[in-house]
């Protein structure tokens, strides 16, 4: 069986997208990883053994065109509403919080913010099968 580990994006500013990952999700460095082209840094925090992995290509000065391809991340936190509020007066700008259901059936409980690259995270109410 396989085993889900990490997440790769390419990123153009480490030290920016370091911060905006901590200050949003308490992501810490785990691991850095430098080559002579490029640099790789796992991201990770106690809440999960899954990693995010930022990609730096050396010398890159273009941003980054994530196409019609990439959907998101998401992340489950225990109280949604109350992480919307902590990263929009962290100056964040996350986009409104939703309550997704199926007719009445309540589904989901969420919001988007979007990482310095334009990377989609979708922040989920945890429950139901968003653990």
């Amino acid at each position: 069986m396989a085993k889900a580990i990490h997440s790769m994006i390419r990123v153009l500013e480490e030290a920016r997208s370091v911060a905006f990952y901590d200050a949003a999700f308490g992501l810490k460095v785990a691991d850095r990883l430098e080559f002579e082209w490029f640099t790789l840094i796992y991201l990770s925090n106690p809440e999960s053994t899954f990693e995010l992995e930022l990609t730096v290509n050396k010398g890159r000065t273009e941003p980054y065109d994530l196409g019609d391809g990439y959907g998101h991340l998401a992340v489950s936190v225990a109280d949604v509403e109350t992480e919307h509020a902590r990263l929009t007066a962290a100056g964040l700008n996350p986009r409104k919080l939703v309550d997704f259901r199926n007719g009445d059936v309540p589904v989901a409980k969420f919001f988007f913010i979007a990482d310095p690259d334009g990377y989609q995270i979708e922040v989920l109410q945890r429950a139901g099968r968003f653990q």
